[in-house]
């Protein structure tokens, strides 16, 4: 039998699979990197919107809080609708409080309590000046007056 030659070696760095594999690699590197940052990135910015959200809402609860009294005994409001009436007509006296534990209205039949928005139904018979008082559990007090006209 006739000896057959070795078949001449090929050098690795001549091998086509090396390079393809090796190009296939780096794209397939580059394709997880971006895919990466791009994710971390959309992280980034949905963190800074949930933040901005949350100062939003934190401001829009402060000023709310501060319209409806905050942590201060307040009249809000007090006001007769209408200002002024004839003789036997009916009168909204609305008031609306903050933080407030007992309320008095003088002078008044009706029960009155503490809200942010309340009417009560009043018909005076002459001119009447009435006073609301509210006080808070530390007994801290806070007055108001209106006057109604009759004609």
């Amino acid at each position: 039998m006739i000896a057959q030659p070795d078949p001449p070696r090929k050098f690795l760095l001549k091998n086509p699979f090396l390079y393809s594999g090796a190009a296939l690699a780096i794209v397939a590197l580059f394709v997880v990197w971006t895919i990466f940052s791009r994710w971390r990135e959309n992280r980034g910015i949905e963190k800074r919107a949930r933040e901005e959200r949350t100062e939003k809402q934190q401001e829009q609860d402060r000023i709310a809080l501060e319209q409806l009294g905050g942590k201060e005994l307040t009249i809000q409001n007090f006001y007769a609708t209408p200002g002024a009436v004839r003789r036997g007509g009916t009168v909204q006296l609305c008031y609306g409080v903050a933080n407030a534990k007992t309320v008095k209205l003088e002078p008044q039949s009706n029960p009155v309590w503490p809200s942010y928005s309340r009417c009560v139904d009043v018909t005076p018979a002459k001119s009447t000046t009435y006073t609301l008082t509210i006080a808070d559990a530390a007994g801290n007090t806070r007055t108001q007056s209106l006057e109604v006209k009759v004609r």
